[in-house]
């Protein structure tokens, strides 16, 4: 069969702009990497073809006829995933059409009973790889759709369930998709080319604002180490590529293996490797040793999850208080040359304008490298969802669009949503102020740093002096959050 896996357009706000990171979508990857060889494969990512997702996908679906297409989306993904489903259903109306990814995963019931679910013709829930690869299959004559796990389907008019499957042996799965089948290219952070891999899945974490145990349950699986060592081989080699974004949760939960798994990175001898990953701060402040042999395998920037410096808000959450880690984390990763990417959220039911200020100061003074702040978000079927809807603190229940973590879904007790979102902005354009480059990324990204600093910040700041100047704190806001408005919406797409 003639199979095409499509990942969305929309991107998460981030760092730098929305323009300057576009990574590879490693699931789809992973999934078609999968399905048996006797099937022909292609991927497509749309972060790469934002300016053009009608004409592009109308042209390849005409190219390519697939008879089968995947579609996966986060919750503020879904909405776009529902209009390129309906694309593609008047485009080629016999292809049928399979969504996955978490959005899917906790709300199929919800989908299946709406009135989008026409556009649908399977989802598969939680891990895609054995159910995807069974359901080509079943398609072609060679499986039976009642007994593969995890998928749903029309049946009788109606959407049946299967049972969910049990987690993958991740030492089973193949290596995911890189070559040619990958119809979009041209993956970055910044001017540097980037590559996804994963060496574990799931957290055993209980945050209560997480929807990962809808995946996966509360459990912590790794690949083999081998099998890793192929993985980064392939890019390395193949790929060609230096910079490598380790999607893992939390890659952290055991120290011991990770050492391990550096030893044998630093064995294999790359040269000029580099990883992004992410972390708790309680084992990065405990355990420096083993940060400071993920510096020696290539580790070079860490974001960590701070979130909140009121024990309050981070026990309303079910969250450790990661701010007396924080510190001391940072301090480790600095101590080894590795950049720090800090984790703030916003929004929680105590939240006040004196509250964010000093959260904000807070992050200032523990000398990160830079923020990655975000708004509090309801997803659905987590239990910081429940605990807000039953404080009547939910102002948006349903417009998943901007369930993204840059847009105030939610009030506090003190804020209204207009208020929250306000205080977010403004401040951290005060508190924090412009962003000064590290003094560890001087030998790694000097020309990139005096680009910012002779040319893209002196213009910015006349720019925004003159704009001060005429709109104030307020006018400015508006125009922001007119930008991030347009960010994700892709007007081509708006007749379906």
């Amino acid at each position: 069969m003639r199979v095409l896996l499509i990942s969305m357009p929309d991107v998460a706000p981030i760092i730098i702009h929305e323009t300057a990171v576009h990574l590879p979508n490693h699931g789809i990857a992973s999934i078609g990497g999968n399905i048996d060889e006797d099937h022909d494969v292609y991927i497509i990512d749309l972060v790469r073809k934002r300016s053009s997702v009608k004409s592009y996908l109308s042209k390849m679906i005409g190219k390519l006829q697939p008879e089968v297409v995947g579609l996966s989306a986060m919750t503020w993904q879904y909405d776009t995933c529902i209009k390129i489903a309906h694309l593609i259903k008047t485009l080629a109306p016999s292809t049928k059409i399979v969504i996955g990814g978490y959005h899917t995963t906790l709300l199929y019931e919800e989908i299946a009973g709406s009135e989008e679910a026409r556009w649908i013709d399977f989802m598969i829930r939680g891990e895609g790889e054995e159910t995807f690869r069974r359901l080509v299959n079943a398609l072609s004559g060679q499986d039976n759709m009642a007994d593969i796990p995890s998928l749903s389907y029309w049946k009788n008019g109606f959407f049946t369930h299967n049972p969910q499957g049990e987690n993958l042996d991740l030492s089973t799965l193949k290596l995911p998709i890189r070559d040619k089948r990958r119809l979009t290219w041209g993956y970055h952070v910044v001017s540097s080319k980037i590559e996804l891999i994963e060496t574990s899945r799931g957290c055993t974490r209980s945050c209560n604002f997480c929807s990962m145990k809808y995946m996966y349950g509360r459990s912590f699986r790794t690949y083999p180490i081998p099998r890793i060592l192929e993985d980064i081989d392939d890019i390395y080699h193949h790929k060609k590529t230096r910079s490598i974004f380790i999607t893992d949760d939390n890659i952290v939960l055991n120290p011991a293996r990770l050492v391990d798994l550096c030893d044998a990175i630093i064995a294999k001898n790359y040269k000029g490797l580099k990883f992004f990953v992410q972390a708790d701060c309680a084992t990065i402040a405990q355990k420096e040793e083993m940060v400071a042999k993920m510096a020696e395998a290539g580790f070079s920037s860490i974001f960590l999850g701070i979130e909140n410096i009121s024990k309050e808000n981070l026990k309303s959450v079910n969250k450790g208080n990661a701010a007396i880690f924080a510190k001391k984390a940072i301090e480790n990763c600095h101590k080894y040359g590795m950049m720090v990417i800090g984790g703030l959220i916003f929004g929680f039911p105590e939240d006040n304008e004196e509250t964010i200020r000093e959260n904000y100061k807070f992050f200032k003074s523990l000398e990160a490298d830079t923020a990655y702040c975000q708004v509090l978000t309801p997803y659905p079927k987590t239990g910081i969802r429940q605990d807000l809807i039953d404080q009547d603190l939910i102002t948006n229940l349903d417009d998943y669009r901007k369930y993204n973590g840059l847009w105030a879904n939610v009030r506090t007790l003190h804020l209204d949503t207009e208020q929250l979102q306000y205080q977010f902005w403004y401040q951290r354009q005060t508190v924090l102020g412009w962003w000064k480059p590290p003094e560890r990324m001087k030998d790694k990204g000097w020309a990139w740093i005096l680009i910012w600093r002779f040319a893209f910040k002196p213009i910015l700041k006349v720019r925004y002096w003159m704009m001060m100047r005429k709109y104030g704190w307020e006018g400015r806001y508006n125009r922001e959050m007119q930008r991030w408005k347009n960010m994700n919406m892709f007007y081509d797409l708006n007749e379906y």
